[in-house]
């Protein structure tokens, strides 16, 4: 039986943890309208309030997210802006303030990597967690109530799936939304899946949807009886490994790295941007969390790398090696804007900004040759003041301070002012 774990929802006895668990254990964390809720967090004035996080009804722009106030009136992500102010007059508009999202992403995070270092994050807003039941002995259900109940403490919500896969559990964190904890016990995948539509399957999108449709499957059960010469003929090479995953098998481990070879993240727009500005401001956010993971790290970074994906999948990638290692946000910026610009393609629809960093030293005050004397005598205050945020975020938390870094890219967010 699938197991539902959520204040909503009654625990029934197979619920318990009571109830051991064998073999691999995966979670997948996904937040719940996780750029809307931040903006309620930040205006308490809007809780309970449809909130549309997007482009301006006005300028043909599209909805990144809402709350799910908004939702319940129709609008949902990439819809026109034109068309979610119809169905909701009434709704809050508001601009991504990405720099926002990603010290609310770090706070996240910071609760997951106390649980287990084997965490994979897979979007600002979502992460696989390798909680197989180790020396600790302590059961993958117990885990999630308590990274629920943590996120809940900051201020924002997320739903978890636990499962013995990757790809269950992604399905399963979407399952019982928002706040729902859907376990998925081992040996019990294949049934849990079999009346889902196809649909919710990673890497089935409309196009494969609708040539299966086609051909009379609409269900995961129906994929999973599929067999692999039929899959190959219908879905191409792959159709073989979706079949697998719709019966529930997926071998694929949960991606960690121990001794970094490099430090990124990466933002998906959540529709195709267009707007430099708005790209921007998410490259921004990525450089902050960036330089405060190296900071963390305690290492210091020469070349920097920013990577675009358009929507025809072409994915330029440009980098630069600096003279000096840093992990100062402030010296990072202004090198990946100038690569951004280096690689943009105007007017063509953007889908994915990354940046990383790699070339790694080990932390230290370094002189710059080329530098003036002034701008060494000040590098090593300013990474007092960034090392000083870090640690007055991590005792008061991600919103304890924010940096004008992140705020400089925002031009129309609320009151005065984007994972």
């Amino acid at each position: 039986m699938v197991g539902v774990v959520s204040r909503h929802y009654t625990v029934s006895m197979t619920h318990t943890p009571d109830r051991p668990w064998t073999g691999r254990a995966v979670l997948h964390m996904d937040m719940d309208a996780f750029f809307a809720s931040v903006e309620q967090l930040d205006h308490p004035e809007w809780r309970g309030k449809p909130v549309i996080v997007g482009g301006d009804p006005s300028r043909r722009g599209v909805v990144s997210t809402c709350s799910y106030e908004a939702r319940a009136f129709g609008v949902h992500s990439a819809m026109p802006s034109a068309q979610a102010a119809r169905l909701c007059p009434d709704a809050i508009w508001v601009s991504s303030n990405f720099g926002r999202y990603g010290e609310m992403s770090r706070a996240v995070r910071n609760i997951l990597s106390r649980v287990t270092p084997d965490v994979e994050p897979t979007s600002i807003d979502e992460a696989y967690l390798d909680v197989t039941p180790g020396t600790s002995g302590e059961h993958p259900v117990v885990i999630a109530e308590r990274i629920q109940e943590q996120v809940d403490a900051l201020g924002v919500s997320c739903s978890i799936g636990v499962a013995s896969c990757k790809t269950v559990a992604k399905i399963a964190s979407d399952h019982k939304k928002p706040h729902g904890i859907t376990v998925v016990w081992p040996g019990e995948e294949a049934a849990f899946l079999a009346p889902l539509l196809v649909g919710v399957l990673p890497g089935v999108g409309k196009s494969t949807g609708d040539r299966l449709a086609r051909i009379g499957i609409r269900r995961l059960g129906e994929l999973a009886a599929m067999d692999d010469a039929t899959a190959r003929e219908v879905l191409g090479r792959f159709g073989p490994d979706l079949t697998a995953r719709a019966r529930g098998i997926d071998p694929r481990r949960v991606q960690y790295e121990r001794d970094p070879k490099s430090v990124s993240n990466e933002h998906t727009f959540s529709v195709d941007v267009r707007e430099r500005e708005e790209v921007e401001r998410a490259l921004s956010g990525l450089v902050t969390h960036v330089a405060a993971r190296l900071r963390k790290a305690g290492l210091s970074a020469r070349t920097l790398t920013v990577k675009l994906r358009y929507a025809d999948f072409s994915t330029p990638t440009v980098q630069r090696t600096i003279d000096v290692a840093t992990d100062l946000e402030d010296e990072m910026l202004p090198v990946a804007l100038t690569l951004l610009r280096s690689a943009w393609s105007p007017g063509a629809g953007l889908r994915l900004i990354g940046f990383g960093t790699s070339g790694f030293e080990e932390a230290a005050v370094q002189l710059d040759l080329f530098a003036s004397s002034a701008q060494d005598d000040a590098r090593p205050q300013r990474k007092a003041l960034a090392e000083g945020l870090d640690a007055v975020k991590k005792r008061f938390g991600e919103d304890a301070i924010r940096r004008g870094v992140d705020r400089s890219h925002d031009k129309n967010g609320p009151d005065t002012q984007p994972l």
